[in-house]
C-alpha cells in the first residue's frame, strides 16, 4: 500500500510547492532531534524528511499522483507487477536508448534533483582518561565541535524572507547534460549543476548566520558515562550527537575513543593489573608485611613470606580491571599480579660486611659453589645454588 505523503505533511494533494516547503518547514523546526530529542520524534521527523523528498521532486509527486510509492520501485497505475510496460519505472524503452545514444527526444534522462536535506556525518573524538579513571568509570563532560542546527533558520536556509525559486541553469532537473559523438552515435552524459550543487533550486534570500546550508559549527559540551573497564583504543557511540546534515538533516553519531594514559605503579595487559615490589634481601629472607594501594579496592597487604626469592610472583585474584562485556556491562574483574624484585645493596660499610660474613660463615656459605652438571640443567654457568 502506498503510503500518504500528503497526509504525512498535512497538505492537500493540489498543494503547491511552497505549500508543501512551508508545511516540511513547520514540522522539521517541531520534529527536529535537536529540539525533540524523543525517539517517536525521531522517527516522524525522517517520515516527514521523506515525504518533502518525494513530493519536492516533480517525477516522484507524479508517481504518488498516479497511486504508486516512488520510494518501493514506483509500481502505480499500470506499473504493477503483473504487467504493463516493463520499462515503465524508467519512462520507457526509447528513454532508455536515448540516454545511451541520443535520439529524436535530444537528450538522456537524468536522476534529477537531490534533496538539500541530507543525513549529517558521524564524528569522532579522542578522550584521555587515567588508569583510575578506566577501572572505576566516570561521567564526563565532553567539548566538541560540531556542525549543529542553524539556530536563525532552524534547518530552512532561509532569510526572513527567503523562498524556494527553481534553478535557471538547469530548469529544476539538477543536473546539465553534455552530448558527444561516438561509432556508436550520440552519447549523451550528466553531471550536478554547477550552479545550484544538484538540488535543482535556489534560496533567493538565504539565511545570514548559515549562509542557507541550514548548519552552523559550533563548540558544544555533551555529557558521556564512561562506564568501569574500558581501555585504549575502545570506543563509545553517542547516538544522534554527531554533525548535523544539510538542511538541517538529522545528525549522525558521535564516537568517543579512549586513550589511556600510562601509570606509575601498574601496567595493563587486558584485564590484568601487573605491578614490582622492590623489598631488600633482608625482608625477603626474614618476610614483611608490605601496604599497597590498588586502584579500586584502596590498601591492600602484600604479606612477603620468609624465604622468598627474586622474581617470585604474587597473585592477588580479582583485584584487576573490571571486564567488560560487548554489551557494556562488567561481568567481574581481572587479577592482579605482583613480582618481588629482592634488592642487593651495592655498596656496605665495615660494620655490615661484618655482619654479613658473620652470617654467611653460620650459614657456610664462604664460598659460593655452582650447581648441576649436564646439558639438561643448563651446563656450567648455572644458576648458584643456594644452601640452607
Amino acid at each position: 500500500m502506498a503510503r500518504d505523503y500528503y497526509g504525512t505533511l498535512g497538505v492537500s494533494k493540489d498543494a503547491s510547492d511552497q505549500e508543501i516547503k512551508r508545511a516540511y518547514r513547520k514540522l522539521a523546526r517541531e520534529l527536529h532531534p535537536d529540539v525533540n530529542p524523543s525517539e517517536d520524534a525521531q522517527q516522524k521527523f525522517g517520515e516527514v524528511t521523506t515525504a518533502y523528498e518525494v513530493l519536492s521532486d516533480p517525477q516522484k509527486r507524479k508517481v504518488v499522483d498516479l497511486g504508486g510509492d516512488p520510494m518501493d520501485g514506483g509500481a502505480g497505475a499500470g506499473g504493477g507487477r503483473g504487467g504493463g510496460d516493463p520499462f515503465s519505472g524508467f519512462g520507457g524503452l526509447g528513454d532508455i536508448m536515448d540516454a545511451f545514444f541520443g535520439g529524436a527526444g535530444g537528450g538522456g534522462r537524468g536522476r534529477g534533483p537531490r534533496s538539500r536535506v541530507q543525513p549529517g556525518s558521524d564524528a569522532l573524538i579522542r578522550l584521555q582518561l587515567t588508569l583510575e579513571e578506566c577501572a572505576t568509570g566516570i561521567d564526563k563532560e565532553i567539548a566538541v565541535d560540531t556542525a549543529v542546527l542553524c539556530d536563525e533558520c532552524r534547518g530552512a536556509g532561509m532569510g526572513e524572507n527567503g523562498s524556494v525559486a527553481t534553478c535557471d541553469t538547469c530548469g529544476g532537473q539538477g543536473e546539465v547534460q553534455s552530448v558527444q559523438r561516438s561509432f556508436l552515435g550520440q552519447v549523451v552524459t550528466a553531471r550536478p549543476c554547477p550552479a545550484c550543487q544538484g538540488l535543482g533550486e535556489k534560496i533567493t534570500d538565504p539565511c545570514r548566520k548559515c549562509s542557507g546550508d541550514g548548519r552552523v559549527r559550533a563548540r558544544r559540551n555533551v555529557s558521556t558515562k564512561i562506564p568501569a573497564g574500558v581501555g585504549d583504543g575502545m570506543r563509545i557511540r553517542l547516538s544522534g550527537q554527531g554533525e548535523v546534515g544539510p538542511g538541517g538533516g538529522p545528525a549522525g553519531d558521535l564516537y568517543v575513543e579512549i586513550d589511556e594514559e600510562p601509570n606509575e605503579v601498574f601496567e595493563r595487559q587486558g584485564n590484568d593489573l601487573h605491578c614490582r615490589l622492590r623489598i631488600p634481601m633482608t625482608s625477603a629472607a626474614l618476610g614483611a608485611s608490605v601496604p599497597l594501594e590498588t586502584l579500586i579496592d584502596g590498601e591492600v597487604d602484600v604479606e612477603i613470606e620468609p624465604g622468598t626469592q627474586p622474581e617470585t610472583e604474587l597473585v592477588f585474584t580479582g583485584k584487576g580491571m573490571p571486564r567488560l562485556r560487548s554489551s557494556g556491562r562488567v561481568d567481574g574483574r581481572g587479577d592482579l599480579h605482583v613480582h618481588v624484585d629482592v634488592v642487593v645493596p651495592s655498596k656496605v660499610d665495615e660494620e655490615q660486611a661484618d655482619l654479613i660474613r658473620q652470617l654467611a660463615k653460620l650459614r657456610g656459605e664462604e664460598a659460593p659453589e655452582l650447581a648441576g652438571s649436564g646439558a639438561h640443567r643448563g651446563g656450567l654457568f648455572s644458576k648458584l645454588r643456594a644452601k640452607k
